[in-house]
């Protein structure tokens, strides 16, 4: 018998989204055993009865606020018992085959624990959903290839055409869709919920590798990716989302950048308060 599956979505305030992911898998479902498990965070535009009502076949966990992507995303791993865990962004239409492609990638790699797949735009055009650990100089670089790659720069063109196109062992895979062993995945502890919202899945894949396990890309599997829902719909608060995780990851893992980092951060203005709440899934 195949190993199973959960399928792990963490939703806020993106009915429209959640709604059209749900009905992809519908129509062409795994074809290995698997739960769907939906955790709301709280939304206000009636999501979970949304689910409720034309999807009783997924779990639904309702919570009472808003505890973010990486928080919420730990509930439904917790709810769930399969051999392979994948968490997927509400924002994202799974073509028929993708998930089992992608498993079957992992199956293949038994020294990986994490897979992710290319993700692709509403138009077909790749993203850069892979990268090297952060740091001042792998931000950066990561800042420009993207910049120079929506600019249509050849060079960079031909460059990220080749790596999307190519299985490889980036440092980490996107969480918008993220597939995990649940062994691995639990000897970690699971997501770092000091991330309320963005860097908990460079972390994950991070401590995953720090444990000897390889993260994969690959090709065979591609899922769509309508990016940027939550920025569009909270611009401020995302925005703020980001720095919070962005200085969550250097106090972990390069404590020696925090204070140029915090300096940086007051000089443009961006240095966020305490946190206090915000969007809690990911676009």
């Amino acid at each position: 018998m195949a190993a199973s599956l959960d399928v792990i979505i963490v939703s806020y305030n993106a009915r429209a989204d959640l709604e059209a992911c749900l009905a992809s898998i519908h129509a062409a479902p795994p074809a290995r055993p698997h739960t769907i498990v939906v955790v709301d965070n709280a939304s206000r535009d009636a999501s979970a009865d949304a689910v409720a009502r034309r999807w009783p076949d997924v779990r639904l966990i309702r919570n009472p606020r808003n505890l973010g992507f990486a928080a919420a995303n730990n509930l439904g791993i917790r709810a769930s018992s399969g051999t392979f865990v994948l968490l997927l962004n509400s924002d994202t239409i799974v073509p028929a085959g993708a998930v089992d492609r992608l498993v079957a990638a992992l199956e293949r790699h038994p020294g990986a624990a994490i897979a992710g797949p290319r993700l692709v735009d509403a138009d077909g055009a790749p993203e850069l959903s892979f990268g090297r650990v952060l740091s001042p100089w792998n931000e950066l670089r990561q800042r420009v290839l993207g910049a120079l790659y929506r600019r249509r720069v050849p060079a960079v063109r031909r460059w990220v055409a080749r790596r999307v196109t190519s299985e490889h062992c980036p440092d980490w895979v996107s969480g918008a869709c993220l597939l995990v062993r649940r062994g691995d995945a639990e000897a970690v502890g699971l997501l770092d919920e000091r991330y309320f919202m963005y860097g908990e899945d460079v972390d994950f894949c991070a401590s995953v590798r720090a444990r000897g396990r390889g993260v994969l890309f690959t090709p065979d599997a591609e899922i769509v990716h309508l990016r940027g829902r939550s920025r569009a719909s909270a611009p401020e608060a995302t925005r703020l989302a980001y720095r919070r995780s962005q200085l969550a990851f250097y106090a972990k893992h390069h404590p020696r950048w925090v204070g140029p980092l915090r300096l940086y951060l007051r000089l443009k203005g961006e240095l966020p308060p305490a946190p206090a709440g915000g969007p809690g899934a990911r676009g």
